[in-house]
């Protein structure tokens, strides 16, 4: 893997460098798919996506309950 930057708003950077190692290794995980799928394959319908990207957050241990606490985070 390789790093790049990206510019976020100022609440989410905060969130995120607040959030645990796993968090944050589950935030890539997604991060990098959505846009490996953006980029690859641009015409994929976006429902398509969605759902590519639940099946794969699962399998990578990404709970329906810690998915809904990371959002209400603020």
């Amino acid at each position: 893997m390789t790093t790049i930057s990206i510019e976020v708003d100022n609440e989410l950077a905060r969130s995120f460098l607040q959030a645990t190692v796993e968090e944050k290794r589950q935030f890539q995980m997604l991060l990098n798919l959505r846009l490996k799928e953006l980029i690859v394959n641009p015409n994929k319908p976006l429902a398509t996506i969605m759902d590519e990207m639940g099946s794969y957050a699962e399998s990578q241990g990404m709970t329906p309950e810690l998915l809904t606490s990371l959002l209400d985070e603020k």
